[in-house]
C-alpha cells in the first residue's frame, strides 16, 4: 500500500468519525427540565414572568431581558450561572403565547454548534393554581462536551428562578 492511500484511508477514518459525531451529538440533546407548582392562575403567572423590567430585582438567573416578546422577534437576555458569571446572547423567539407558553432558540454561531431552546410552560392546575416548567433542550458538536457543566452550573439556576418566581408571585398584591 503506498503512503498516499494509507494518508487517505486515515483521513477517510478520521472523517467518517467526526461526522458520526457529529450525528450523535446533534440527535441525541441534553434536556434539563424543572417544574414548581404555584399558588396562582396561568395569567398572573404569566404576568410576573413576562414583565422582564423587573427581573433585576428578583430574578437569579435572567438578571436582565430586553426586546419585544413577539414570535419571530430577537430579544437580548444576561444570564447568570451558578457560579455568578453572565453571559449575554440573543435568542429568536419562537413562542409567545400568553397565560401558556414563552419559548426561544439560542445559538451559538450559524448553528449546530451548541443551541438550546429554551421553554416556559404553564400549565392550569385545579383551585386556581398552576405549574410552571422550565426546560431547555441543547443540542450541537459541543454539548456532549458541556453538558457535567449545564447540569451543575445552570440546571440550579432555573430551580433558582422558579422558586424566586414563587417568592415574588406571593409577594405580589
Amino acid at each position: 500500500m503506498t503512503k498516499k492511500r494509507k494518508v487517505l484511508i486515515g483521513f477517510g477514518t478520521v472523517a467518517v468519525v467526526l461526522i458520526a459525531y457529529c450525528v450523535f451529538s446533534i440527535a441525541r440533546p441534553t434536556v434539563l427540565r424543572t417544574a414548581i407548582e404555584l399558588d396562582a392562575t396561568p395569567d398572573q403567572v404569566w404576568k410576573v414572568l413576562t414583565d422582564r423590567t423587573s427581573y433585576p430585582e428578583w430574578n437569579p438567573f435572567i438578571v436582565s431581558s430586553t426586546g419585544d416578546l413577539a414570535a419571530g422577534a430577537t430579544i437580548t437576555n444576561v444570564l447568570k450561572d451558578a457560579a455568578g458569571k453572565e453571559t449575554t446572547f440573543t435568542p429568536k423567539l419562537l413562542a409567545v403565547e400568553p397565560g401558556r407558553e414563552l419559548r426561544w432558540i439560542g445559538k451559538v454561531g450559524f448553528g449546530g454548534i451548541f443551541d438550546g431552546e429554551h421553554s416556559f410552560r404553564i400549565e392550569a392546575l385545579p383551585g386556581g393554581r398552576s405549574r410552571l416548567i422550565q426546560q431547555e433542550t441543547f443540542r450541537g458538536v459541543a454539548v456532549p462536551v458541556m453538558s457535567g457543566w449545564l447540569d451543575s452550573k445552570i440546571k440550579p439556576q432555573f430551580t433558582a428562578m422558579n422558586e424566586a418566581l414563587a417568592a415574588r408571585i406571593a409577594a405580589t398584591p
